[in-house]
């Protein structure tokens, strides 16, 4: 089985790979088109030229190598980043896989990734693409659950145990905690982004921050909120209350 999580970045995306991994059952895939987005691009992130020429970026054999595990047991989880979906991506591929999409308060990402790197516009933080990858499934018919990172990090058990209902597989007690420190499944962009999730054991309990974005955000923010409302419309509601 394929997960396809698809998440923006900023998220509690590594956390929810670092979930999976622990499973005795799963591999992982980190950023599988990361290369081939900064390739494409020519944008300058930390670190662009040693990820261009560490990982792959010919469109056809990345497709061609997520495809071949169609057919491995287990599961094979991919840590998918919207903002890397450039349009020159079919997505056909992933319509036999299992696909969610994975959400947060655009106020929380874009304070968290304006610290680590600039921001030009809506593209940059994956969330147009994110309610354009939600209506590809809805198009064609296929289930993507849509969860908030806020409701993982008020209850892990119970949010997990849900998402694992809902993808078909087995609930794991090992997806709550895992082993302190980096991992040879990480990208090696992780030097950069994920010094955090390398101290963790865990996820860390959710708290609310009062964020104030810079007026340069503005207009950005009320833009992502826009769709973040319209997606969250959808979400897995887990009845906390």
């Amino acid at each position: 089985m394929i997960i396809n999580m698809w998440s923006g970045p900023r998220n509690i995306s590594t956390a929810l790979m670092r979930s999976f991994e622990n499973r005795d059952d799963t591999e992982v895939w980190d950023e599988p088109f990361y290369a081939y987005y900064l390739f494409e691009t020519k944008k300058k992130h930390p670190m662009h030229q040693e990820i261009i020429e560490k990982y792959e970026t010919d469109l056809a054999k990345l497709i061609y190598k997520i495809k071949k595990t169609e057919s491995k047991d287990g599961v094979f989880y991919l840590k998918q980043m919207t903002h890397h979906m450039l349009p020159s991506i079919p997505m056909e591929w992933s319509l036999n896989h299992k696909n969610c999409l994975l959400i947060r308060n655009p106020k929380e990402v874009i304070n968290s990734y304006s610290q680590k790197n600039e921001i030009l516009n809506i593209q940059d933080i994956g969330f147009y693409q994110q309610f354009e990858i939600y209506n590809f499934f809805l198009k064609h018919k296929v289930p993507c659950p849509i969860i908030d990172s806020k409701d993982i990090l008020i209850n892990p058990e119970k949010s997990l145990k849900v998402l694992c209902d809902i993808l078909g597989i087995k609930f794991s007690s090992k997806m709550i905690s895992w082993p302190e420190g980096k991992r040879e499944t990480d990208g090696i962009w992780e030097s950069h982004w994920y010094q955090n999730v390398q101290q963790s054991t865990g996820f860390t309990p959710y708290h609310e921050k009062d964020i104030t974005i810079p007026n340069l955000y503005e207009n950005l923010l009320s833009e992502c909120m826009d769709i973040y409302q319209e997606l969250n419309k959808s979400k897995i509601d887990f009845n906390y209350e």
